[in-house]
């Protein structure tokens, strides 16, 4: 038990320290180099903390473009993956993930309709300044509609039923799907154009506006989810004998629902869809420690921001100096290690 305790320090501890290190690298890393000492003199003038010559141009670079989108990388691959593990937990399936209750798949639809049809929507009842935030708007009321519309669906006089929602959340994904192909269909070339960029996800649009609002909800979601640790430990050894814990089954069941399908229409909402970060990074932190998410949810959160803001690196570094969408990083760096494990978890059973 105590070298158990001592392996999670240790992983917390290395992953705590990594994640500045990962910050720094990301913000000098593109197709403008710049030096680790240039951007902590750049950064310290601004505070205040060092007045030093500094090159106005690398200034610029920083200030506008690479903090803001590292930041938000940060804080969507640390809520993604916090609430993949939180979604596994409650669900009681490794294969779980933030979209597994549809709230993906409805901020997709939601998006693609402000993409596609924003222009009549809202251009005329609601002027301009609605209009630019149209897309993470209705990508979020996308997926809140959604989580509504399967909790409801699952949820009875007698309780909420797991595997009901789970048919549920399938049956949005292919609604969701449905619609998003009759939007490609309606689209004109610019429209199908961002439409397809969007579902594959970027981190390219960030401004801080966006990170701004990732700070006030996608850190405090975060946060809370965090604490749960205990009570999703209760919850996977069944809700029977958490009830007899004392443990009110049904409000949490609502509650981590709740959160996650908040944090994953934000995430949705600010940097389009981004798979596999939900799904892997949970698996590999139970590698490391184990299924206790006291250490789980915590070390899933550093590890998602770590690799979400190293993919985007990749993304915007690989095709320089166009940037790849980061979905398909994801995808290509989550993909082969799922399936390594499926393949794993096959050579066991046999």
């Amino acid at each position: 038990m105590v070298r158990k305790k001592w392996h999670s320090a240790l992983l917390l501890t290395v992953l705590s320290i990594a994640l500045p290190i990962i910050l720094l690298f990301s913000v000098g890393t593109g197709p403008v180099a710049i030096a680790p000492m240039d951007i902590l003199a750049i950064l310290s003038d601004r505070i205040g903390l060092l007045t030093t010559s500094i090159n106005e141009q690398s200034q610029l670079i920083i200030e506008s473009i690479r903090l803001p989108r590292t930041l938000m990388g940060i804080m969507v691959g640390a809520a993604l993956a916090v609430a993949g593990a939180s979604m596994q937990g409650i669900f009681r399936n490794p294969l779980a993930d933030p979209s597994i209750i549809g709230v993906a798949g409805g901020a997709s639809l939601g998006a693609g309709i402000a993409i596609v049809l924003g222009g009549v929507l809202f251009a005329s009842i609601a002027g301009s300044f609605i209009h630019s935030f149209s897309v993470s708007l209705l990508a979020f009321v996308g997926g809140m509609l959604s989580t509504w519309i399967v909790y409801r669906t699952g949820t009875t006089s007698n309780g909420t039923s797991v595997a009901t929602m789970l048919l549920a959340g399938v049956a949005i994904n292919a609604l969701s799907g449905a619609g998003m192909g009759v939007l490609t269909y309606l689209a004109d070339d610019t429209a199908l154009r961002s439409l397809s960029f969007w579902q594959m996800g970027s981190l390219g649009g960030a401004t801080w506006n966006l990170v701004l609002v990732c700070a006030v909800v996608l850190l405090p979601a975060t946060l809370v989810l965090c604490r749960c640790g205990q009570v999703i430990n209760a919850i996977l050894l069944g809700e029977s004998e958490a009830r007899h814990l004392g443990i009110n089954v049904q409000w949490v069941k609502l509650k981590l629902i709740t959160l996650c399908a908040i944090i994953v229409g934000v995430a949705v909402s600010v940097s389009g869809f981004i798979g596999f970060i939900g799904l892997v990074v949970p698996h590999l932190i139970r590698l490391m420690v184990g299924p206790d998410h006291r250490v789980l949810l915590p070390a899933s959160a550093l590890l998602g921001g770590i690799i979400l803001t190293a993919a985007d690196m990749i993304a915007r570094t690989i095709v320089a100096p166009s940037d790849l969408p980061i979905g398909i990083v994801t995808a290509l760096m989550g993909a082969p290690f799922f399936m390594s494990m499926l393949w794993q978890q096959r050579q066991r059973i046999a």
